[in-house]
C-alpha cells in the first residue's frame, strides 16, 4: 500500500505548486488529533493534496488506508472525498445534486424527514457503502397515455409502450387487467418478478377528499398489491406520479401540473404528501385533445395525413406555446419536417394554435378554465389554508407529462400567473419545465430506488400486506 501511495504521490506532486495557495490548504496534522500521525512521509503534505492522492487511489484502497491509524481513518472519512467517489465511481448516472437531494430528504422514507442541510453532518462514506449494496429495482411509470419501464441502475427507461390499462377505472375485471399489464412489462424486460422490488408510478386518481374517493383509492391500492404479491414480487413501492415528478425536480413541496392523456391535474404537495383537503384542480383536456385539435387544424388547411401517429409526431416536434398569442398570429411561423414513411409536412400557425387551447380552451371547443386559471385557483386555496408559517412552499410549480414539454409552456404559464395573481402571491413564483422530459416521473422513482436506505420504509412487503398492517404507504 505504501508503494502504491508513493507512485500516486509522484504522479500528482507536480500539482502541488499550483494548489499551495488553495483556501482548503491544511496540513494533515491540523485535521487529526495531536496523538495521531499519518507517518513521516505524509504529515507535511497539505490536506487537499492528500485528498487528491486518495481520489486517484479509489474507494476500495481508501477504505483500506482507513484501517492503518486513527489519523488515516479521519482523513479517509472526509466528506469531500466520498462526494467525489459518489460522482465518479458509483456508475448510477445520477448527478451529484440529485444524489444529495435524495439522501438529504428521502432516505428516511415516508413521512419525509429532512436531514441536516450541512453536508458535514452526513457521513457520505457510509452513504457510499450503503448505495453500493443496493441491488436496484424494477421501475414502472404507468402513465395515463404511455408506460415507461426499466431497471433503476439504467440511465433512462429501457422500454415504452402505450398504456392499455386505465388505472383509475375500478371494475370487476381489474385483477385480470392488472395481472396482464404487469406480466407484459416483466416479459418485455425479461425479468422474473420474484428477483427485485418494484417502484410503481401511478397517475393520481379519485381526486377528492371524500370518503368514497378514499375508499376507491384504497381499493385500487389493494388490487395492485394483491396482483404484484401474487406474482411473488418481494417488495412494492407505489407512489403517485405527481409526487415523483416533484422529487425529480429536487423538491418535496410545490404544485405539480401534470398534463395527462385525457385530463390535466393541478396537484398541491406539501412535504411529499398530496394536499387533497386543499383541493386538486382538474381540467378536462390533455394530450389527446391537443392531438385532436391539431388534426382538425390540419384538415381545415388541407394538409393530408394517414394516421394520428403522424399528427402526434408533428405535435411533439413542431408545436410550441406562444409567449403572446396575438403577436404570434402576425408572424411567419412556417416549419417543415419529415415523418418517417409518411413524407414531408409543413405547419404554420397550427404550430402555436395547438398549445393555445391550454390557456384558451374555448377555441378548441372545450368548456373549461384555462391552465393558468386552474393553477392560480390552486395557489389561492393553498394560501387560504395556511398550512405553514410561510407561503413559499406552493410557489414552485413543476410541469410533468409529455405535452408539458412543449417549448414555451413554462414561460407562458409563469407570465400568465404574474398577470392573474396578486403581487404578494406572484412574488417568488417559479415554473419549472419537466426536468427529465416525458420521463420525469420515472426519474423521480429512480431517486427512491437508488437510495442508500432502499427499500427501507418506502416499500411494503408481502407479509406486511397479508397481515393488513397499517404500513405507511405514500398515496
Amino acid at each position: 500500500m505504501a508503494t502504491l501511495l508513493r507512485k500516486v504521490w509522484e504522479s500528482v506532486s507536480a500539482r502541488s505548486s499550483s494548489t499551495s495557495h488553495s483556501p482548503l490548504q491544511l496540513t494533515s496534522s491540523s485535521a487529526t488529533s495531536s496523538d495521531s500521525s499519518l507517518g513521516p512521509c505524509f504529515d507535511s503534505i497539505p490536506l487537499d493534496i492528500l485528498l487528491q492522492i486518495l481520489r486517484l487511489v479509489g474507494p476500495k484502497d481508501a477504505i483500506k488506508l482507513g484501517c492503518v491509524s486513527r489519523a488515516w481513518r479521519s482523513l479517509v472519512s472526509d466528506n469531500r472525498l466520498w462526494i467525489y467517489f459518489l460522482q465518479y465511481y458509483q456508475g448510477h448516472d445520477d448527478p451529484w445534486d440529485s444524489v444529495f437531494f435524495a439522501e438529504l430528504n428521502l432516505r428516511s422514507g415516508y413521512p419525509l424527514q429532512t436531514f441536516p442541510s450541512r453536508t458535514g453532518e452526513l457521513s457520505f462514506m457510509r452513504i457510499y457503502g450503503q448505495r453500493a449494496q443496493v441491488s436496484g429495482s424494477v421501475i414502472i411509470d404507468g402513465g395515463s397515455g404511455y408506460c415507461k419501464f426499466g431497471w433503476s441502475k439504467y440511465a433512462c427507461p429501457s422500454g415504452r409502450s402505450a398504456t392499455f390499462l386505465e388505472f383509475g377505472n375500478i371494475e370487476s375485471p381489474m385483477y385480470a387487467r392488472l395481472r396482464h399489464f404487469f406480466g407484459t412489462i416483466y416479459s418485455r424486460m425479461q425479468v422474473k418478478p420474484s428477483t427485485q422490488p418494484i417502484v410503481l408510478s401511478i397517475p393520481i386518481c379519485h381526486y377528492d377528499d371524500t370518503d368514497s374517493a378514499k375508499a376507491s383509492r384504497r381499493q385500487l391500492k389493494d388490487a395492485i398489491h394483491t396482483v404484484l404479491f401474487d406474482m411473488n414480487v418481494p417488495a412494492v413501492c407505489a407512489v403517485n406520479q405527481a409526487t415523483l415528478a416533484l422529487f425529480a425536480a429536487r423538491r418535496t413541496s410545490g404544485i405539480v401540473v401534470n398534463i395527462g392523456f385525457q385530463v390535466t391535474s393541478v396537484v398541491p404537495i406539501l412535504n411529499g404528501k398530496v394536499m387533497r383537503k386543499v383541493g386538486v384542480e382538474v381540467i378536462g383536456l390533455g394530450a389527446l385533445k391537443l392531438t385532436g385539435y391539431l388534426k382538425e387544424l390540419m384538415q381545415q388547411n388541407n394538409i393530408n395525413f394517414e394516421s394520428l401517429y403522424t399528427v402526434r409526431t408533428l405535435k411533439e416536434n413542431l408545436c410550441y406555446v406562444a409567449a403572446d398569442y396575438k403577436t404570434e398570429l402576425s408572424k411567419d411561423t412556417r416549419a417543415s419536417m419529415e415523418v418517417p414513411a409518411m413524407g414531408w409536412f409543413t405547419l404554420s400557425k397550427e404550430r402555436f394554435q395547438t398549445g393555445e387551447i391550454l390557456f384558451q380552451p374555448r377555441i378548441g371547443g372545450v368548456r373549461a378554465m384555462g391552465l393558468h386559471q386552474a393553477v392560480a385557483l390552486c395557489m389561492d386555496h393553498c394560501h387560504a389554508a395556511e398550512l405553514t408559517c410561510d407561503d413559499t412552499w406552493f410557489k414552485t410549480i413543476v410541469l410533468s407529462g409529455g405535452t408539458a414539454c412543449l417549448p414555451g409552456l413554462a414561460e407562458r404559464l409563469e407570465k400568465e400567473l404574474h398577470e392573474t395573481l396578486s403581487p404578494s402571491l406572484a412574488n417568488g413564483l417559479r415554473v419549472i419545465p419537466p426536468p427529465h422530459g416525458p420521463d420525469t416521473a420515472w426519474f423521480g422513482a429512480k431517486f427512491i430506488s437508488n437510495l442508500s436506505t432502499f427499500p427501507g420504509t418506502w416499500c411494503i412487503r408481502k407479509k406486511q400486506f397479508r397481515r393488513k398492517s397499517r404500513a405507511n404507504i405514500m398515496w
